[in-house]
């Protein structure tokens, strides 16, 4: 049964690419890199329950489970090539096999992803994915690099996924605002695009996955610098704010996480031609504060007043 689950997938998800030398049926697969570039790295585990809600349907979670490790490339300036898969199951489920490799390659072919190998084994619903990318060398965006006096801008919008999964929480799905928010939870949006267009102008640069407010901590960590930011200014869908009030939705933009959207840093005289190039791109970008001297994320609301946020963002080994 194992084998027939495995060649499910392979059907599904197969995409050529000439740098695959030996895919999906041997002990490993076999690749061949491209001369004059680095290879970029990421993993992510998505477990039932807590990643995501349990009637997830199976092909948003093949999905997924690939949005957020091409959201750690496009952190990076670098452009998809290969991933691996290990997919642990309760059962050997096949009607779930097939949606779940549908979506995931769905996503996959937007990018001329192969699936190169993988494992399937049998308990609690758990998805492991690792991706493989090309950066030419010296060219990676890093966390590391923010300079005082920087422009602190993220793409698109903050808060819809933690939205989302309230409105699941509460059974909200009537709408086409809370099925646009669920949406945003279920199936994020990878920036790929954006982070290449980042390489070479970008100082530093993260994906909102944790939450902004800890996600731009790490920047700041890494960077040995402050940052600050301002509450008017943070981007926020019509969706999330016609269905949550501005405290709610406010904390959802600095704190809920899930949202996969590019938060960066770069001098200021290069934020206008930035947001020029990233709105032609379709996610724009939205200037949101600086950095500074000092440590940590500081955040200044509407009047002016400095705020400490109650939750700064998503912890896998918090009560």
């Amino acid at each position: 049964m194992e084998f027939s689950l495995i060649d499910r997938i392979r059907q599904r998800t197969a995409q050529s690419r000439d740098d695959v030398r030996l895919g999906i049926g041997d002990d490993a697969a076999l690749l061949a890199m491209p001369s004059g570039q680095e290879l970029a790295m990421a993993i992510d585990t998505m477990v039932e329950g807590i990643h995501f809600p349990r009637d997830t349907v199976a092909a948003d979670i093949g999905w997924k489970a690939l949005a957020v490790n091409l959201s750690d490339l496009a952190a990076m300036g670098a452009t998809p090539a290969w991933a691996l898969l290990a997919l642990t199951l309760p059962n050997a489920n096949e009607a779930f096999i097939d949606g779940f490799a549908d979506g995931f390659a769905q996503l996959a072919q937007m990018y001329r992803l192969a699936l190169v190998g993988g494992d399937t084994t049998r308990g609690a619903l758990t998805v492991s994915v690792a991706v493989h990318g090309f950066v030419p060398p010296g060219k990676a965006l890093k966390r590391a690099g923010a300079q005082v006096g920087d422009a602190v801008l993220v793409t698109g919008t903050l808060g819809d996924a933690a939205g989302g999964l309230r409105m699941l929480q509460q059974d909200g799905r009537a709408d086409a605002q809370s099925g646009y928010l669920i949406d945003r939870l279920n199936r994020p949006t990878p920036r790929v695009a954006a982070g290449l267009a980042l390489r070479e102008r970008a100082n530093a640069c993260i994906d909102v996955s944790d939450g902004l407010l800890a996600d731009l901590g790490h920047i700041c960590t890494a960077s040995s610098v402050g940052a600050e930011i301002d509450t008017a200014l943070l981007p926020r869908s019509s969706a999330l704010l016609s269905l949550f009030d501005d405290a709610s939705s406010l904390h959802f933009a600095l704190s809920g996480g899930d949202d996969y959207e590019l938060c960066f840093t770069v001098p200021a005289q290069r934020v206008a031609s930035v947001q020029t190039d990233l709105a032609k791109l379709g996610c724009g970008a939205t200037r949101i504060g600086r950095i500074v001297e000092g440590e940590g994320v500081k955040v200044r609301d509407a009047n002016g007043q400095w705020l400490e946020p109650v939750q700064r963002g998503w912890d896998h080994f918090s009560a």
